[in-house]
């Protein structure tokens, strides 16, 4: 009977960068483990990016997707209110289209996953008897950090940035000041407070699923585990399920993109993108521009119009703008550039590029969805992280991964030279040390696959927790 399957419903707060990884999520579980699944959208204004991907997952009638219908927050936020603080609001005010949308499905739901926005939804879960799970799609470092933050919210006077040390989070390698995610730059922004809140509910339902596995992060994940001052603080079990992430989906017929990879050598492209949300000044997207040219090597570079605003400021609306020649841009670098060198404007397909054989670098932002597509294709990377917790990322992908290399200027906010980006491309496409990083990546990707092995941790991981909603259902109806 189909009603013999467990019924998964999965909320994704609003975003490309959110929306990406519960797909991921509800993909795997309906293709390797047999679930049903109901994907929960709380949705703004779509981007023509996120229509594209809802329409093909639709297509393929595998997953079920309610969109929450939004709700109108505009007092509630100004135009200075930030990214994180307008996504916890957003997702506040959607819970009662949320309850609603649950209780009006003609079967409940057996289990209700949440991201790391939507741990305010778990008296929902309650309400209606369901086991509830949060779903942090990024690496367990930061995990680590969001947890014990309410920690050094009492220890730590001052701002976080000014620091002389490290913070330290017990049994983790220490956070440098710089490295900091975005809402600890400001402790009198709203932000800040919202992150507080959410890594306390990080740890309010009945487990922990991290978009990571074993190999990539022993270290942090030993001490989310094992560590006696973290676990009295996050004392719910911490699964590793990843990396999960999207497959190369190539249409029936060639694009004109993937035709211009197939004429290149092998390994021979850098792809440059800056995720679904990162945007650059005018000074840097000419100065990036002027680097690739002067670095001489082939390039797939996915552009956007300048912002002068944050380094998100497509965050919700990625895909929006023209698609026709950039004209900020210097002059003459499309007809320079012609024979090695391709835009893509505003949005690529991602996975399809870096799976391509052609493609031996990435220059990214660093968004844990890109890195964990960038490391299973086996694709070293440069290191440019924007917003959020790309900073702790490009740390992880540097100093402890060794698969990526980072601009010297960047920490310090000023604009990236084309000299040192010219550096940059050249060491990571041309050098010794690029080609000992491609060879780690390619070592990762390996690591990547088993984990997710049908004998890999991040399998057993989702099938331990599947069993264990399994036996609550039973218990339930057997009441």
């Amino acid at each position: 009977m189909e009603n013999s399957k467990l019924h998964v419903a999965i909320l994704s707060s609003p975003g490309m960068g959110h929306l990406i990884p519960v797909l991921n999520l509800g993909n795997r579980l309906v293709n390797h483990h047999n679930v049903e699944v109901t994907i929960l959208i709380v949705s703004t204004t779509s981007s023509p990016a996120e229509s594209q991907i809802l329409k093909s997952t639709t297509s393929q009638n595998q997953l079920n997707i309610i969109e929450i219908p939004p709700v109108d927050i505009s007092s509630l936020i100004d135009p200075k209110t930030t990214m994180v603080t307008q996504l916890c609001i957003m997702m506040r005010a959607a819970r009662p289209g949320i309850r609603s949308t649950i209780a009006a499905m003609r079967r409940c739901p057996d289990v209700l996953i949440v991201d790391l926005f939507g741990t305010e939804t778990f008296p929902i879960a309650d309400e209606f008897g369901m086991p509830k799970y949060v779903y942090i799609p990024t690496s367990a470092w930061f995990t680590a950090l969001s947890t014990y933050c309410q920690v050094l919210d009492k220890e730590i006077e001052g701002e976080y940035v000014d620091q002389k040390e490290a913070l330290k989070i017990p049994g983790c390698k220490p956070v440098r000041p710089e490295d900091v995610v975005d809402p600890m730059l400001d402790r009198n922004n709203q932000q800040y407070r919202e992150y507080v809140r959410q890594g306390i509910g990080f740890t309010m339902g009945d487990a922990i699923l991290l978009n990571t596995w074993e190999d990539l992060e022993c270290t942090s994940l030993k001490a989310l585990r094992e560590n006696e001052i973290l676990r009295s603080i996050v004392k719910v079990p911490v699964y590793t399920i990843g990396p999960l992430k999207r497959s190369a989906e190539p249409t029936g017929s060639k694009s004109r993109l993937i035709e211009w990879l197939d004429r290149q050598p092998s390994e021979s492209v850098i792809f440059v993108s800056f995720g679904s949300g990162g945007m650059l000044s005018a000074q840097q997207i000419s100065e990036l521009a002027w680097g690739l040219e002067l670095s001489q090597q082939r390039f797939v570079w996915v552009v956007r119009p300048p912002t002068e605003g944050g380094a998100d400021g497509s965050f919700f609306t990625v895909g929006n703008g023209s698609d026709g020649i950039p004209d900020y841009l210097p002059d003459g670098f499309l007809t320079r550039t012609h024979s090695v060198g391709l835009l893509v404007p505003q949005w690529g397909p991602q996975m399809e590029i870096l799976s391509h054989p052609s493609v031996g670098g990435f220059l990214s932002h660093c968004g844990w969805n890109s890195t964990l597509e960038s490391i299973g294709s086996g694709v070293p990377m440069i290191a440019w992280p924007l917003y959020a917790e790309q900073r702790l990322n490009a740390t992880m992908l540097t100093e402890e991964l060794g698969i990526a290399i980072r601009s010297e200027v960047l920490p310090t906010k000023k604009v990236v030279g084309r000299e040192e980006i010219e550096k940059m491309v050249r060491t990571l496409m041309q050098y010794k040390e690029g080609k000992a990083m491609r060879d780690r990546a390619k070592e990762l990707k390996y690591s990547a696959e088993n984990a997710l092995s049908n004998e890999g941790s991040s399998y057993k991981s989702i099938s331990v927790v599947l069993e264990a909603c399994q036996k609550k259902l039973l218990s339930r109806n057997n009441v």
